[in-house]
């Protein structure tokens, strides 16, 4: 009796290391900013909060994670009508969406690249726009 094994490449990327950030829609941004500042004392900027912390692995090297509040009518969310967006940190954005893509994951062909990192946007299978952010490396 014969046996035939078949030899399986897995690929072991990683793919979302963390959250870095946490946005959702209001009627008042500034208001509901003061009255998170007020009652759990989160310290809110114009450009929402960053809580700090540091790497397991590495803890010299800051991490953070953003939360922000946007207006009501923002297109920034668009094409997804929810009324928050998750922004997962990940280690390489490319190759990321790259596998994605293959899996039939519907992703933005937009990809933007700033001093503070490189993002890029996919639709989850109920209509969420998903923000991946790959930080810069240091």
């Amino acid at each position: 009796m014969a046996i035939a094994f078949t030899l399986v490449h897995i690929s072991i990327m990683k793919r979302v290391t963390g959250i870095g950030g946490i946005f959702f829609k209001a009627k008042d941004p500034e208001s509901l900013q003061s009255w998170y500042a007020r009652h759990l004392g989160i310290p809110v900027t114009d450009e929402g909060v960053s809580f700090e912390w540091r790497e397991r692995d590495n803890p010299e090297e800051k991490g953070r994670t953003v939360w922000a509040t946007f207006p009501q009518d923002t297109d920034y969310f668009k094409p997804s009508h929810a009324p928050f967006m998750i922004n997962y940190r990940v280690e390489n954005l490319d190759a990321l969406l790259d596998a994605l893509r293959k899996e039939g994951v519907t992703v933005d062909p937009k990809v933007e690249q700033h001093d503070y990192g490189k993002f890029g946007w996919i639709i989850d299978p109920e209509g969420n726009r998903i923000e991946l952010w790959e930080p810069p490396r240091k």
